[in-house]
């Protein structure tokens, strides 16, 4: 009797000129996947609030379920590729933890080249991509390019107070500019990605490492690090470059009225939007840093400036390694800061 209902719903369908898969096409569930703790800032203040705010525009229609921890499988740096080939409708993107796949959004990423504030980096970030990086990331729809705020030393022991007190500290770093400014500091510097580093620092593999305060509370930073330090001024130390995406094909499959809502909630509002959640999640880490009793210093503002001068011989470097791969370096820095600075100005 069930198997006789069936057929005849097939048939109905079938003179409606209905098939299974178009009366159910208008339901869309997305599978979106990152690799860090949902209580972490971005999840939180970001991906949840972006998801929800579909949901409710679709009436429903499209859900979008978050995987933190990479539960959906793979590695953290290999989450373009998933979103790529469709393992995963979506996700967060960590292009650096790819070294030289991506190489001209390292540009953002250059020693100093951010304010504090992720969100205007952000919107910095965002302009950026639309003029030099769409090309690199064709083969997925991209829905938001961000930055976090602030990165911070977070080491054991006393915090750094000199330039000298980077020698010979076993330090992660989460991309190829980072890592090149702790290498000019005198430390060494262990690129990781971010679920590594818990268990680098337990372990004494590192001594510390540069990383976000919103970040902190979910590594237990307050538990295997002592101290945290900023450089003085209004400059970030580094940042690094995020992409929120989705898989071309599922979204390219999606009706034209469901598409218009992931559109809504994208681009430049969307690219402010994650980054706020930075801001928002900075405020809220550092404080749990602070009532644990952790030292949280800054450098003076020499030190800084001794700092921003080892920064600049990375970014000539950096050019310079850019020239010899076929991309004009100093356009990409010239336009990285201009985007920077208008975005500043805008505030």
């Amino acid at each position: 009797m069930h198997a006789m209902h069936l057929m005849k719903s097939a048939a109905l369908m079938a003179a409606l000129g209905l098939s299974a898969t178009s009366a159910i096409a208008q339901e869309v569930t997305l599978r979106f996947q990152h690799f860090v703790s949902p209580a972490s800032a971005n999840p939180t203040y970001f991906m949840q609030p972006w998801a929800d705010a579909i949901e409710e525009q679709s009436n429903g229609r499209i859900k979008v379920e978050l995987y933190p921890f990479m539960q959906l499988g793979g590695s953290a740096p290999s989450q373009y590729d998933l979103i790529r080939d469709g393992a995963i409708d979506g996700g967060w993107v960590i292009p650096g933890y790819q070294p030289n796949r991506f190489p001209e959004a390292e540009a953002m990423e250059l020693p100093f080249m951010t304010s504090k504030s992720g969100e205007e980096a952000s919107a910095a970030a965002w302009e950026f991509t639309q003029e030099y990086l769409m090309d690199d990331f064709a083969d997925v729809h991209l829905i938001a390019a961000h930055m976090h705020g602030p990165g911070i030393v977070h080491k054991r022991g006393a915090p750094v107070e000199t330039v000298e007190d980077f020698e010979g500290l076993k330090l992660r770093g989460p991309s190829r500019a980072a890592t090149l400014l702790l290498e000019e500091l005198g430390a060494t510097p262990i690129g990781m990605p971010v679920p590594q580093f818990p268990e680098a620092l337990s372990r004494g593999v590192v001594d510390g490492g540069v990383i976000t305060w919103e970040m902190s509370p979910s590594l237990k930073l307050d538990e295997l690090t002592d101290s945290h330090t900023d450089v003085a001024g209004d400059q970030a130390l580094y940042n690094l470059y995020f992409i929120w995406a989705m898989n071309k094909d599922v979204y390219e499959g999606m009706p034209d009225d469901l598409r218009a809502i992931i559109d809504a909630n994208s681009g430049m509002m969307a690219s402010r939007w994650a980054g706020r959640a930075h801001d928002t999640g900075d405020v809220v880490g550092r404080d749990v840093m602070a009532a644990d009793g952790n030292e949280i210093a800054q450098l003076s503002e020499v030190e800084t400036d001794r700092i921003k001068a080892l920064g600049a011989e990375v970014t000539a470097t950096w050019i310079a390694e850019m020239d010899a791969k076929g991309y004009d370096g100093a356009a990409l820095v010239a336009s990285a800061q201009a985007a920077v600075a208008a975005n500043r100005a805008a505030e």
